[in-house]
């Protein structure tokens, strides 16, 4: 009799720890899975910034390019302008 009482109390109890442990596992498991998602939409948001960043300043080395060529801008200004886009 003692030994069915222990069981009866025994076993729900071991079931409910193992159910709080897959839960908390669960737990992690999303929120690896949510920081994943966010660093991966955070990389996103920053490689575009970056492209965007990269096509204007070859934009404007383009720009400057022309105006250079058609005489607006001479060597030294033309190389004085580059190398403050370049520094920024």
């Amino acid at each position: 009799m003692e030994k069915i009482i222990f069981f009866a109390l025994v076993i729900p109890i071991m079931v409910y720890v193992l159910y709080l442990g897959g839960m908390a596992i669960m737990n992690g498991f999303k929120s690896k899975e949510a920081n994943r998602a966010e660093k991966e939409a955070e990389q996103f948001k920053d490689n575009e910034n970056f492209t965007s960043q990269d096509n204007n300043l070859s934009d404007e080395l383009t720009k400057l390019n022309d105006l250079r060529e058609s005489g607006v801008l001479t060597q030294e200004e033309f190389d004085k302008a580059k190398n403050k886009l370049l520094n920024n």
